[in-house]
């Protein structure tokens, strides 16, 4: 089979930069999304702890973030039978050890939210006593804080199953259980080995996530220096139960974060582990040491540990994503390196890369996020 365009990965970078690829060329092009999965978005898209705060990957990702707003607001007709988000507004602590606000951790988050251009509010501790943290926390952990109002939780899947099923009429291919083996340039085309067959397109989009340098490799790219980082969650039962209006709650020194779902807690130690492509699990230890450091922070008590996983977050060595052709490979281009901000920044990373693919003009800017910045 030939297409246009044949995207590595089936996850939240390569559905939605299919989606955008039908919607600006008007649903004119053959798009396969090859996937070595038999299910899309198996590995980190799956694993998100699902939220959209404006600051989040610091003021070089703040304009994907923004400019992803409006989707998530007013997605597409047809796009999705529920809203994508749901108010959650997020709080970043000042620690026992570092409560100045006019100093530590907390003032280097606030001076990174101005830097950014982030709206964001000082909350004191009579504030954070009052607010449903009150009954959590001990009172050493509510001195001062920097509140987000405007976030939100995002339904990761809804957003992803719109992104599949496409534009109207016109969907991708979805081709499942096709891990890439060989790709060879010939002829003004990819000749794509996979494990479900032979493929045939005229570009290669690297969507891969963390085995984004391993497709490269196979390309006859040069590597990026993609890092994946193993990202802990556990999900925690507690007496008493969780707060339904719990605020996204981050520790202003990156030991721990949580927020609510359905009556549980789910807490992760903030890790950002070296790991390997692969099906990551969460290691026992890292499980141990984030609930101790819950525990000595919490006057809520907790009952049992009800689940756990891990995810890979892939980022390049500065952080920012990596964005557009690959310079030295004809026919080769990068949509990768999205880290732990690829959910909330899915809407407008898929429109610039769409809009790079099809030499159309981008809403962002896409320079910062340029694949051929730097090579290894």
């Amino acid at each position: 089979m030939t297409y246009d365009i044949a995207i590595i990965g089936a996850g939240m970078a390569g559905a939605s930069l299919a989606w955008s690829l039908g919607q600006r060329s008007g649903g004119r092009l053959k798009v396969a999304l090859i996937e070595m999965e038999s299910q899309p978005g198996y590995h980190t898209t799956g694993r998100s702890a699902a939220f959209w705060v404006a600051s989040y990957g610091g003021p070089g990702i703040v304009p994907l973030t923004q400019a992803s707003r409006a989707f998530f607001d007013t997605p597409p007709p047809g796009f999705c039978d529920r809203p994508l988000l749901g108010p959650r507004a997020a709080v970043m602590l000042a620690p026992p050890d570092d409560a100045d606000f006019h100093g530590g951790a907390l003032a280097a988050l606030a001076t990174e939210f101005d830097a950014g251009g982030v709206a964001y509010v000082p909350v004191d501790a009579a504030w954070l006593a009052a607010s449903p943290l009150g009954p959590m926390l001990r009172p050493e952990w509510l001195t001062a804080g920097l509140l987000q109002p405007g976030c939100f939780d995002i339904d990761v899947a809804a957003l992803h199953q719109g992104f599949l099923r496409g534009v109207g009429d016109w969907k991708p291919t979805l081709v499942r259980d096709a891990e890439v083996t060989g790709m060879a340039r010939r002829a003004g085309a990819w000749q794509i080995d996979t494990r479900a067959g032979p493929l045939v397109a005229t570009t290669v989009v690297n969507a891969a996530g963390a085995w984004g340098d391993v497709v490269a490799g196979l390309a006859g790219a040069r590597p990026r220096g993609l890092q994946p980082l193993r990202r802990t969650m556990a999900v925690l039962a507690l007496d008493p139960p969780v707060a339904a209006d719990l605020p996204i709650t981050m520790d202003a020194a990156e030991r721990f974060y949580f927020k609510p779902d359905s009556g549980r807690l789910w807490l992760s130690p903030h890790d950002e582990t070296p790991d390997v492509p692969h099906d990551v699990r969460p290691d026992e230890l890292d499980l141990a040491t984030v609930i101790d450091r819950f525990e000595q922070a919490a006057r809520a008590r907790v009952v049992r540990l009800e689940s756990s996983w891990a995810g890979l977050r892939t980022f390049a060595p500065d952080r920012l994503p990596l964005f557009g052709w690959d310079g030295a490979v004809d026919g080769l281009f990068w949509c990768t390196g999205q880290g732990g901000f690829g959910i909330q920044t899915a809407p407008a990373a898929g429109d610039l890369c769409a809009a790079l693919l099809l030499g159309q003009a981008p809403a962002v800017d896409p320079a910062p996020y340029s694949a051929k910045r730097f090579t290894i």
